[in-house]
């Protein structure tokens, strides 16, 4: 039986109840009719991304405590590399993916107070794309700036669907935003994601595609549907465990109706097909024998899948041994799409066609590099150089040399015993890290003043907090991760700004997102911009308690609440970078209200 028939039949057999109100009542692409090849179209790209799955959570790499069938069956239908690599966490991966470039050439440097934003000037492979006339979407989590133009829709996406944060608090019948307008999605959010993606593809299936799914499991908090779940806690794993797993197989029922859209369609044939994860696996479990996991420099940290499928092009059952990283995937796809590239900033990646065609016998050696910018600092960047044979790893207590071949589980410090090897590498990597970072990491500032997206809201986890101890203000959480708040605000002379681009002078009604007890009614609130300021007291209670959450486990992150919002009057703002401050100008009780954000609407 066919591939496209076996997964048909498999998809029958699984219910996956979802819908989303505010997009379409298509679910999945079942109800629209077949289509035939388009004679003369360029091929559509399908690029899907898993957020903190490991290497480790397929089946077909070795875990027999998973089930993966649909990747499993996608990796056998094209190509399988062996050992391909991304970055360590979030953000850097998905700016890399995007531009083909070492996320630190990109502004993007962290996952929180705004050091995830790329700048608006670097080139997207959806930028590429839409240039050449692809229809271009973004289904999922962004990561790479909140606001317009470092938003989707500012970064070649013709349609964006999901949430830019770095993670978002609840997957069961949450909000989240289309094109800058926020809605109420109804059900599990992969789900969600999906529709959508199914529904896009189908609506463009007379032209060329460009369908990026960035889901956003399974990364915490960890909610998963309870056929998932109890499936898993069936086989005797912890609740942790098996709500992950429950949402790796979910994804994988998701990449399914994907896939099987693509059927339905006439167009799987037409389709490049691609499937990665951004980083290690979020927690310690299977992950082949590899040091490391989310976060860490080592080879578990940043190897990751990477399936590639296009049936008219690349042989079923095609293994790559050689060394790649998300840096090639711009120029793949452009190659594979018989497009030009671009002009765009001088490009990290390499085209990987000739490995995907098998013709590429005399492929050279490669260095790859890995950086991590700890603190958002120049002077404070670790990383990783990866070749064929060894992998030179520097970390806070300084470097280390392994051979991934004889000790692929790094079990023994080489940098002893090859000393010459390991300067060579050490001296590459540093002077990568010089070229990479000559841009520096000044903030990028946050634009206001469209007439196309009126409405800015600056949440707290993109503030730069002063003092920078943070004593007398703080995040309620530990890092100030995203959808985290300002909280611990007790002394008047402390306070927290954000960097701002008037691209336009209006007039700007100036609000707060706020929460407030009893005992701290009375705060008074003062936001300065350019030398400008309004100001008012919070007199309204407002201490809602946290939204009901559906975890399996206790999770890391904030909780959910719903916000009261002040408005504190209109500020006219004349073009320019500037500073937008909050101050407690008056703390009546033992601290200032919390402050979730701060909303700019131009009225004039």
């Amino acid at each position: 039986m066919p591939h496209s028939q076996t997964r048909r039949a498999f998809l029958k057999s699984i219910t996956v109840a979802a819908s989303v109100s505010a997009i379409t009542p298509l679910a999945g692409c079942r109800l629209v009719g077949g289509a035939g090849r388009m004679p003369n179209k360029r091929p559509n790209v399908l690029l899907i991304m898993t957020d903190d799955q490991g290497w480790g959570d397929i089946r077909s790499h070795g875990n027999e405590a998973i089930d993966t069938r649909i990747c499993d069956e996608l990796a056998s239908e094209g190509a399988r590399f062996d050992r391909f690599f991304v970055s360590p966490v979030c953000a850097p991966t998905r700016a890399s993916l995007l531009t083909g470039r070492y996320h630190l050439r990109t502004g993007t440097h962290g996952v929180t107070r705004a050091r995830e934003t790329m700048r608006s000037a670097e080139v997207t492979v959806a930028e590429a794309l839409k240039q050449a006339g692809y229809a271009t979407g973004c289904f999922g989590k962004w990561h790479n700036g909140a606001h317009y133009p470092h938003h989707p829709n500012g970064q070649g996406f013709d349609e964006f669907l999901g949430f830019c944060a770095g993670h978002w608090n609840n997957y069961f019948d949450t909000t989240l935003e289309r094109n800058g307008t926020s809605f109420k999605s109804k059900g599990y959010i992969s789900d969600v994601l999906t529709d959508a993606a199914c529904e896009f593809i189908a609506r463009h299936r007379a032209e060329p595609f460009f369908c990026y799914v960035p889901y956003n499991a399974p990364h915490g908090p960890f909610q998963v549907p309870d056929k998932y779940f109890d499936k898993y806690k069936a086989r005797g794993l912890d609740d942790k465990l098996a709500c992950i797993y429950g949402m790796c197989e979910n994804l994988d029922d998701n990449i399914g109706r994907l896939l099987s859209c693509l059927d339905e369609l006439g167009l799987a044939d037409d389709t490049i097909v691609l499937f990665l994860t951004d980083n290690g696996p979020n927690s310690d479990r299977y992950n082949g024998g590899m040091k490391g996991r989310k976060g860490w420099l080592d080879e578990g940290g940043v190897r990751v899948p990477l399936f590639v499928r296009w049936p008219s092009r690349i042989a079923a059952g095609t293994e790559i041994v050689q060394i790649a990283a998300h840096i090639d995937l711009f120029p793949t796809i452009m190659d594979l799409c018989g497009l030009p590239m671009l002009a765009t900033e001088p490009l990290d990646g390499v085209s990987l066609v000739p490995l995907l065609q098998g013709e590429a016998q005399d492929w050279p050696d490669r260095k790859l590099f890995t950086f991590r910018a700890w603190g958002g600092a120049i002077a404070n960047i670790g990383g990783a150089v990866r070749t064929q044979r060894w992998r030179a790893v520097k970390a806070r207590r300084g470097w280390s040399l392994f051979n991934m071949v004889a000790d692929p589980g790094q079990k023994r410090n080489l940098a002893k015993e090859e000393p010459e090897v390991l300067a060579s590498l050490r001296d590459a990597f540093e002077a990568k890290t010089a070229d990479v970072t000559k841009a520096g990491f000044d903030p990028i500032p946050t634009h206001v003043g469209y007439a196309r997206r009126p409405v800015v809201t600056l949440p707290a986890h993109e503030a730069m907090l002063e003092p920078a101890s943070q004593q007398g203000i703080d995040y309620l959480g530990k890092k100030g991760w995203a959808n985290d708040w300002i909280a611990k605000w007790t002394d008047t002379n402390a306070f927290a700004w954000w960097p701002l681009k008037v691209v336009a002078p209006g007039r700007f009604e100036v609000s707060v997102l706020y929460t407030c007890s009893p005992a701290n009614v009375g705060t008074r609130l003062r936001i300065e911009i350019g030398g400008k300021a309004v100001e008012g007291i919070v007199d309204i209670v407002h201490d809602p308690k946290p939204l009901p959450s559906p975890d399996r486990v206790q999770r890391g992150e904030v909780y959910e609440k719903v916000w009261a919002i002040v408005k504190l009057g209109a500020i006219e703002l004349d073009p320019g970078e500037v500073r937008m401050i909050a101050r407690a100008v008056e703390i009546p009780g033992a601290q200032a209200c919390d402050i979730k954000a701060i909303r700019l609407e131009r009225t004039t």
